[in-house]
């Protein structure tokens, strides 16, 4: 287990109102000569908890790709927005920060999510910044864009009939403001500097519309973002690696040749 802060005090959004929960990785590293890449999983759960069967499974198929992996412990309700997105970002510095420590390359750290997961990894890379070159914590230095995303029947509008509704009150509370809901429906706020993106959904996902990727690829191409997408007729919602459903499952291999192509993998 990898600390995000080193002090309960130092985290954003710490309460003592609150039930304390630590954000924190837990490291899926392997041991390769040449500098690689590496994935942080952010497993679902609608804001609520974090999903196992979409943690250390999803891990340990990146491994297979050759492909180091964290899964990310991020905080959820009682805690609101900007709080899991703070644990996300960091979650990037952190990792970059110690790169050649675990012989990774610092250009290629991505995300992944799945369902409200999704849209934390979405958002993360749609809100980030270079980094605070002055800040005390060489942490906080590192920038927190990831290299490219990966998104699983992903929560992306905060707005309208296709919004979660679940994880809009749990991320933004029962009656938010309008500019609040704006910026966290994410098809709103995609810009040219978003990164490359893989996303895949079931069409009759029953819990997450699949409006939500298909609005968030209209405006990646809208950006000329490159991205890939992929929609299943088939298959109930929070499939993970999906590996009771043949037809479904094969979005691994699909995002497998996707990552060794934006990586120039062997």
């Amino acid at each position: 287990m990898l600390k995000l802060w080193p002090n309960v005090q130092e985290m954003p959004g710490y309460r003592q109102d609150l039930p304390e929960e630590i954000p924190y990785l837990v490291p899926f590293l392997l041991k390769k000569g040449e500098p690689h890449g590496a994935i942080i999983v952010c497993p679902g759960g609608g804001y609520h908890h974090r999903a196992e069967h979409e943690g250390a499974p999803v891990a340990e198929w990146l491994n297979s790709l050759g492909i180091s992996a964290f899964v990310l412990h991020y905080r959820v309700a009682p805690y609101r927005h900007p709080v899991p997105h703070k644990d996300a970002s960091r979650a990037i510095r952190f990792v970059r920060y110690r790169a050649s420590d675990w012989n990774l390359d610092p250009e290629k750290i991505g995300i992944l999510g799945f369902s409200a997961g999704g849209h934390l990894a979405a958002s993360t890379g749609i809100y980030f910044d270079e980094g605070d070159c002055n800040a005390v914590d060489p942490v906080e230095r590192m920038s927190s864009r990831p290299g490219l995303m990966v998104l699983g029947y992903p929560v992306i509008t905060m707005n309208g009939e296709f919004a979660h509704q679940g994880s809009r009150e749990r991320l933004l509370g029962e009656m938010p403001e309008s500019q609040l809901i704006a910026r966290l429906s994410l098809e709103q706020n995609v810009s040219v500097n978003t990164p490359p993106t893989f996303l895949w959904h079931t069409a009759n996902d029953a819990s997450v519309p699949v409006e939500n990727s298909l609005m968030m690829a209209a405006a990646l191409s809208r950006c000329q973002v490159p991205f890939e997408l992929h929609i299943f007729p088939e298959g109930k919602h929070g499939l993970g690696l999906a590996p009771s459903i043949p037809e479904v499952a094969v979005w691994k291999d699909l995002c497998a040749t996707w990552l060794k192509k934006q990586w120039k993998m062997d």
